[in-house]
């Protein structure tokens, strides 16, 4: 999928001397088992959905950018560590976001508290 395609650009081809050699389009890795899951890990859930509209050199162009950000210490290569800090840290945005998106759903007097009563009507008020 999309990962192991980073780490054999980033890493296995020897220091990269141009962004299209540190990453390949997308679309050449969407037949592969398991892409959806490893494209929205890598990039975010709404990042992944506007990386599926992009052309595979625009998507080639933001992905370089992306993997400047994750090359924590800018050494021109990604390790294993970093792309497990990036990913903890997309996975980490896209849990606080979906939080916030249900919390309006729940905190139904917009008190920013969801009471028992709050929750109950929320989860189950249609079935009582």
């Amino acid at each position: 999928a999309l990962l192991p395609a980073l780490l054999l650009a980033a890493g296995a081809l020897g220091k990269p001397t141009a962004r299209q050699e540190r990453a390949r389009p997308a679309s050449q890795h969407e037949d592969r088992p398991g892409f959806q899951y490893d494209h929205e890990a890598f990039l975010g859930k709404e990042e992944a959905r506007s990386f599926d509209q992009l052309s595979p050199e625009e998507s080639r162009e933001r992905l370089g950018k992306i993997v400047d950000r994750i090359d924590d210490n800018k050494d021109g290569y990604l390790t294993t560590e970093e792309l497990k800090t990036w990913i903890k840290r997309v996975q980490k945005r896209y849990i606080y976001e979906n939080v916030a998106k249900v919390w309006k759903d729940y905190d139904l007097n917009k008190d920013n508290k969801i009471a028992w009563e709050e929750y109950k009507q929320a989860t189950y008020g249609y079935y009582l």
